[in-house]
């Protein structure tokens, strides 16, 4: 058994395979011919029959452009993708790779495996020294277009008439995402084809990469943390965000989670001189919680620089505006869910309501945001470990990343978590606050730890 009670053979896994045993090609065919008739994910709109399935299979591993990957669940082939490398003649885009053909079959989907495919993909395309990967899907394919969104790809153009499925034309959606940091020449070729690509994500061992997302959590124009979000159980840690914003920044953070305090309680932006200079200071993506209500709050924000805004109580209580503004400005919504024993809390987590979490989670999956905020109150501020299962409950409840948050008080308990990522792949980052002024956690540390 694992760290969180898994037995290793119902470990979902992701992986690139070169070649193809006849089990696995049986079970891959399945797969394809379920996506097909689900209507989604592959190009075929009929399935070809299972001989000429067979055949392209077999070509595609003959093809040295092309790499395919595979997702299992307990060890059976659910879905597929395939990278492709640009030829050896094309030296003027050979630091772009193409994401084609990611599907999961209808029979393993809500587990978060596609988004464990297109890690493995990623991932690949990265470590191969590729600067940019490239993909384009059909306007039909709703929850892959959020995958894409929520893994950060760019939507930069539509072409009217992409594809003709049911007897309809239909638009065509086409993304880029950047994977490298900065620009940098490349060979022609980052990887020789000959060579065989090392699994990038040893995830029946550890689990994926996490993101570390530092808290700054205002109050009174202060960087504060609450216990268990009690506002008269608040500690003061700094008195200026602008130069704790640079700290996290220069400990080499590449995210800033911010939560305006004051504004929850009061339902609107209460310390927005504090936000401005977290702004001004912060050359990594600031996501802001905290008050936000109403669209020209959203539209404030985003405006003044925030990367992603957090909606949290008015998801509950106005989800229509949720969904106007995952419309208005699509990958840069975020659900915060904060609850007690599984039940949603509001209004700075001074209500507590009839909903259940994953209930909550479903329904903003549902209106589009890009991720989820889980936070369990009793737990926050405490040091005393993240709730992992009602976390994973979650995960594997959706399609879109989950951001865990609440309880981390020393480093194994980032162990736990990355580790729970083998269970439930749809864990994004973490969310470390009280661990991290107080130095329980070092940074440098927790970056090692979830990378």
């Amino acid at each position: 058994m694992n760290e969180i009670g898994t037995p290793p053979q119902t470990r979902p896994r992701a992986e690139r395979v070169q070649a193809l045993h006849e089990d696995d090609l049986q079970a891959l065919c399945e797969a394809t011919d379920a996506a097909i008739l689900d209507g989604g994910g592959f190009g075929w709109l009929t399935t070809p029959g299972r001989q000429a399935m067979e055949r392209y299979f077999r070509g595609v591993l003959m093809v040295p452009e092309r790499m395919l990957f595979v997702v299992r669940l307990d060890g059976i082939i659910v879905g597929a993708a395939q990278l492709v490398r640009p030829p050896r003649n094309n030296e003027a885009q050979a630091m772009s790779a193409t994401l084609m053909h990611l599907y999961v079959a209808p029979y393993a989907r809500g587990l978060g495996l596609g988004r464990l495919l297109l890690l493995e993909a990623e991932q690949c395309a990265r470590a191969m020294g590729y600067q940019i990967l490239n993909l384009d899907v059909r306007e039909t394919q709703e929850s892959a277009i959020r995958l894409f969104r929520a893994f950060g790809f760019h939507h930069w153009g539509t072409h009217p008439s992409y594809a003709r499925t049911e007897g309809r034309t239909v638009r065509g959606l086409f993304f880029t995402k950047r994977l490298q940091d900065n620009e940098r020449v490349v060979p022609a070729h980052p990887q020789a084809a000959s060579i065989p690509i090392p699994a990038t994500g040893p995830a029946s061992v550890t689990g994926h990469s996490l993101t570390l997302y530092p808290a700054i959590d205002l109050k009174d124009g202060a960087c504060v943390r609450l216990r268990r979000g009690e506002m008269d159980d608040a500690t003061i840690y700094s008195d200026n965000p602008g130069a704790q914003a640079r700290a996290w920044v220069q400990a080499g953070c590449r995210w800033l989670h911010v939560v305006d305090l004051n504004g929850a309680f009061a339902g609107r932006s209460a310390n927005g001189d504090a936000v401005e200079a977290i702004i001004a200071n912060a050359t990594v993506p600031v996501q802001l919680g905290g008050g936000l209500r109403d669209m020209a709050g959203i539209e404030r924000w985003l405006a003044a620089g925030v990367t992603r805004v957090i909606l949290g109580s008015v998801a509950v209580k106005d989800p229509e505006l949720v969904r106007a503004a995952c419309r208005a400005f699509p990958g840069r919504i975020v659900a915060g869910i904060d609850a007690r024993s599984g039940q949603v809390a509001t209004e700075g987590w001074a209500e507590t309501s009839d909903m259940k979490a994953v209930e909550l989670a479903r329904r903003m999956e549902g209106v589009g945001v890009a991720a989820i905020i889980f936070t369990e109150i009793s737990r926050d501020g405490m040091l005393t470990g993240i709730d992992i299962a009602q976390t994973v409950e979650m995960a594997n409840a959706l399609s879109i990343p989950v951001i865990a948050s609440g309880g981390v008080g020393h480093a194994d308990h980032l162990h736990a978590l990355r580790a729970a990522t083998v269970q439930a792949p749809g864990i994004e980052g973490v969310i470390v606050g009280r661990a991290l002024y107080d130095g329980r956690v070092d940074p440098a540390e927790a970056l090692r730890i979830l990378s």
